[in-house]
Formats: structure tokens, sequence, C-alpha cells
């Protein structure tokens, strides 16, 4: 084997290239028989006969084209590093994993590069068993060698949650010419044999660790079912379907990947991308902007039925939208000025005068889901979990009455400003001459909210205007999305508007949103700062969860710890995925647990059956 610099690069330089190696054909934990598939909890869905997940259409045709709109630019073809911006796309498209999800379950996985899985009981270890198919698009075959070199390229080099996540493994070992396993540290955490098995998988004839960090502008090589056509650095990305791909016919892959060519044109801004969805330069369109939703579609293409707008439903949490306190800044220190100024927020009358009443108040950080903890009492587990932290949750968050603070919708609510008003004297303020002043320092009460797009600067822009009836000064700074996204992952803001994407079984990414240790850390999305023990507690008893009912108690003792925080202003979300297409674009009848699935879309155009 050979590097792309024309260095050798095989099984026998592993071991100095840093890579631990260890070929060995013991077994220090009891595993159970291989299967085809892992749960988190309970039971696969699909058996190991299945042909084709239930929310695809086995015979779409194959062909065609898609194309998508991005708002924003990109300067790196590496979506695993910190550094640049990364192009849509190539985690999905070009970058495959041992495992695969299913879409019709909370989180189940499913053999992909791996032909089957085993776990112990305990879930300290995971063994990979790979298919001898498999290859990359250079057409060498995937081996253990690869699993491991990727495991150690992304835990020292990659992104800081890779680094958290595949930090847990104690040892890796090949233990034959498919075989891989991964030996766990300290106490099993019960999702790390399921991240493994979402590690993306990279080529030592492609990446070298040394220079890793600096690979954004290198032609990627993956084995999944695209293959990088034509890049234009903040422009657009073309990726071509591999008509050598070796996983076309696996089952998790059936009616999946139907097109020939998928495209992402990137736009400045989200009205730009609309005008080009109108002239027919985009293909699908995820709406989540209700105005225009109610009020921009009656434009020639839609009126023709060129375009069609179609509304899904879901089975996931919502997800938390906010308005985001950074509490690292002294000014958010004390909860009782984020809890003023979340009060001041007039949610009723945003929603009424922006988004035509359209949008509902997000009242949990898992809305819409069991998960949420919002209108159900504390159950007896929740109580034993919270116990030692009881007196940090308000009662009415514990007893499920709680309601983030509301309004009576004129944008001039005076019982709203009191309370604000009487909040923020006892965290020692004051006003004096009309202007919020901290009584200690004499300083005013002031911050930025930083935005990226005009929508946002709409909203902060009305926001301000509740605050200033409190003699609160706010600025509002609108900065391109390089600056926005550099600032973000620095925490160099005050305010900031955030979505927080929320699956059915979160797990360790719940430390990268919230986690004292992400907390301190730049590139996670713990944006708000918090560094809070009872937090880091309920997402460990998540992960440490046996079944779906412990799990569930623990994610609802979370959403009670985070709500208890006030560490943001809860926005709106959408009561369904609202999606407009070009007719030509195909879909299944049946959507999936997650909603639509553009992955098993199709252009109607394309002749070709699939096998």
């Amino acid at each position: 084997m050979f590097s792309r610099f024309g260095r050798p690069f095989g099984r026998g330089l592993l071991v100095a290239a840093g890579i631990f190696l260890a070929f060995s054909t013991a077994i220090g934990t009891p595993a159970a028989e291989p299967s085809h598939a892992i749960a988190m909890h309970g039971e696969p869905h699909y058996g190991p006969d299945f042909r084709n997940f239930a929310y695809v259409d086995p015979d779409a045709p194959k062909g065609g084209r898609l194309t998508l709109g991005v708002v924003g630019s990109f300067d790196s073809l590496n979506p695993f590093i910190v550094q640049g911006a990364p192009a849509r796309g190539l985690r999905d498209y070009v970058f495959e994993s041992l495992m695969t999800r299913s879409l019709d379950e909370p989180f189940t996985l499913y053999g992909l590069l791996a032909e089957s899985v085993e776990v112990p009981d305990d879930r300290s270890s995971v063994t990979f068993r790979l298919r001898p198919e498999a290859r990359f698009s250079d057409g060498n075959p995937v081996l253990p060698e690869h699993v491991i070199f990727s495991w150690e390229l992304l835990m020292k080099k990659g992104r800081p949650n890779f680094r958290t996540y595949y930090s847990q493994v104690d040892k890796a070992e090949q233990l034959d010419e498919r075989t891989v396993r991964f030996t766990f540290k300290g106490t099993p955490d019960r999702e790390m044999p399921l991240i493994i098995g979402l590690m993306p998988i990279l080529s030592f004839d492609h990446y070298l660790l040394d220079d890793f960090e600096r690979s954004g502008n290198i032609q990627p090589v993956g084995s999944g079912p695209y293959v990088v056509e034509q890049v234009k650095y903040g422009e657009s990305i073309t990726f071509r379907r591999d008509p050598n791909y070796w996983g076309r016919d696996l089952a998790v892959n059936r009616g999946r990947f139907n097109f020939d060519e998928i495209k992402y044109e990137y736009y400045r801004n989200d009205s730009t991308l609309f005008e080009a969805f109108k002239k027919g330069l985009v293909d699908v369109l995820a709406e989540d902007n209700p105005a225009r939703w109610a009020t921009e579609y009656a434009f020639p293409a839609a009126r023709s039925g060129d375009v069609i707008r179609e509304e899904f439903e879901s089975g996931v949490p919502r997800g938390m939208s906010a308005l985001v306190f950074n509490t690292r800044r002294p000014i958010f220190a004390d909860k009782r000025v984020r809890e003023a100024l979340l009060t001041l927020f007039d949610g009723a009358w945003i929603d009424k005068s922006l988004y035509h009443g359209l949008y509902q108040r997000t009242q949990s950080y898992y809305p819409g889901s069991d998960l949420s903890a919002h209108g159900r009492p504390a159950s007896a587990r929740e109580r034993e979990l919270l116990a030692p932290w009881a007196d940090r949750i308000a009662p009415e968050i514990m007893e499920g009455t709680y309601q983030v603070p509301g309004s009576d919708g004129s944008g001039r609510d005076r019982a709203a400003l009191r309370r604000a008003i009487q909040l923020l004297e006892a965290a020692g303020y004051a006003l004096d001459g009309g202007v919020m002043t901290d009584k200690a320092t004499g300083k005013p009460l002031a911050f930025e909210i930083l935005v990226g797009t005009p929508d946002q600067e709409r909203l902060a822009l009305a926001y301000v205007n509740f605050l200033k009836r409190a003699g609160i000064a706010v600025s509002v700074r609108q900065v391109d999305s390089a600056q926005f996204e550099r600032r973000r992952q620095t925490f160099d803001f005050d305010m900031m508007p955030y979505f927080w994407f929320s699956s059915l079984s979160p797990g360790n990414e719940q430390k990268f949103y919230w986690g004292s240790e992400a907390a301190q850390t730049e590139g996670t999305r713990n944006y708000m700062g918090a560094s809070d023990p009872a937090i880091d507690a309920m997402i460990e008893a998540m992960l440490e969860a046996r079944d779906r009912a412990e799990f569930v108690d623990a994610a609802r003792a979370l959403d009670r710890i985070l709500m208890s925080g006030t560490y943001v202003v809860p926005l709106f979300h959408l009561p369904k995925q609202w999606v407009a297409r070009r007719a030509r674009i195909g879909h299944p009848d049946r959507v999936s647990l997650y909603g639509y699935d553009l992955d098993s879309w199709w252009d109607r155009d394309a002749g070709e059956r699939s096998d």
C-alpha cells in the first residue's frame, strides 16, 4: 500500500505510525453471539433476514439529480476536524461507519461495513466482523487496520466530540483478518458500542496522522455510495453516485441513495436561497419560516403544481431553539438576571406578529416526545435521581406544572415588566434615570445579541424593544456566516440564537451539549457554559439505563435540571416538518419515525429501476 505521497504505509508500518495493534484471539469477557444489529434499549425491530427498511421504496428508480441549497459557505473537505468550515454532505455520502441507523427506532444500528457485532452483557467491549466485500472508492479493501487507524486518528486529531468519545476506549485489537475489538475503560458506558459503530472509517492510504489537521483541501476518499465530483469552494459541491459502490445491494441501502448526482449550492442568506428555489435552481427546501410558509408560496411554479408543499409527522423531539445566555459573561452569572430577561420576552406577541401564529412555544429541551418533563410530574425514580439537588429545582418544574413565562401578547405587558424589575432589583440592580444600573458598580445593564441572518436580526430587534422598557441597553450585531461560526465556536458572544437537535435516544452527545467539561472546551455545543454536577449526573444516569423506562426517567430528570437553570430564552418549534419540492422529486408513501428521509427520495424522470 502507498500513501498519496508515494510512501509505503501498510500493515507493517502501522505501529511505527503510532497506531496500536494487538493481534489476539483471547477473549477477556464472555461475549454474546454475533448479531446483525444492536439496540440501545430492547431488541432490534428488523430481523437478520430483512430485505429493506419499511420507510423506503425498494424499487425506487435510480438516476437523475438532486440539488439542495445551503446558507453559508465552506472552505474544507474534511468534516472531522475543527479547522475550517466543512462542505455539506461529506459525512452522509462519502464516508461510512461500521453500522448505520434505522430511522424506525429510537437508536438501533444495523451492520454496514461490519456484517456482525457482538457485545457482552455489561457492554464493556464490542467486536465487529467486517464484510469481505467492503471497499474504499479507490478499490482498496476496508480492513481492521483501517478501523483502528480511524479510532486513533480521530481520538488525537478529530473534533472535540470524537476526542471525548473515543478516549473512553482502553484497547483496540485486531483478532483476525476481518475482526476488530474495542475494550472500554472503567465503568461501562452502554452507549459506547453504538458510538464506535457509528465511527467514520478512514483510509490510511489517504489520511496520515501527522497532517490530518491540515487536510481540509485534500480530495476525500471514503467507502460510501458517492464520490466528490466537483468542488467550487464557498459556492458548491457535487457528489456523483459511485457505480462500483460495494454496498449497493445491502438491505440497509436498498431503496436509498437513488440520485446519480447530488449537488449542494451555497447562498449568502435565507432569502437568496428561497429565490433560487422559486426559480428552479434548488429541488427541495425544508421550510422553517412560518411567515414565508403562510404567505410566499403563491409563485408561478407553486400555482402550476411544479412545486408541492407537504407537512410530515415526526416522532422525534423538536429540539431546543433558543436565545442562549453565555453564562461565562459576568452579566449573566446571576440566575435572577437571566430569569428577568426571560420574563421580558413576549413570546405570544412575537409568534403572532412575526410568525402568523403558526409556531408552538418550546417548554422543554425534548418537546413533543415522551422524554419531555413538561406537563408531567416527576416519577419516584426521577425524584430519587434528583434528590441531591432537589433544592435547585422549582416546585412547579418538579410537579410538571411549569410554563415558560407568558404574556398578554400586547408587547407591553406591565405585569411581566414588574416581575422582571423585581428580579433585577433582587440581583442588585436599580433603575437610575430610566437606565437599569448595577448598584455596586454603577454600570448599566447592557449586552450584545449576535446574529447571522436577517430573520435572526428581526427577532432580536423585537426582543430589544421589550428589554428597553426595563431600562436595559441591548445592541444587535449581524455578522456573516463565517464570522458567526468562529465566534460561536470560541464562545465569543453575550447572547445568540441557537438550535440543539435532539433524537429519541439522546446519549453521549449530551455531554458535548451541556457537560461541565464541554463548558471549557472550544468547539463544543455547550454554548451557555453550563457547569453543574447535577447535569453531569443526569447524563450519566441516561447512559447507564438498561431499559427504556429507566432511560426516560433519566432524560426527564435532565430536562428538569436544564429548565431550572434558565440558561436560555426558549423560542418556538414547528408543529410538523414543512418541506417544499419540485414535482419531479418523488418519495415513499410512508415516513419513518424520524420523519422524511431524503436519502430514500428519487427523481421521477429517472428510468433505471433499483435492482
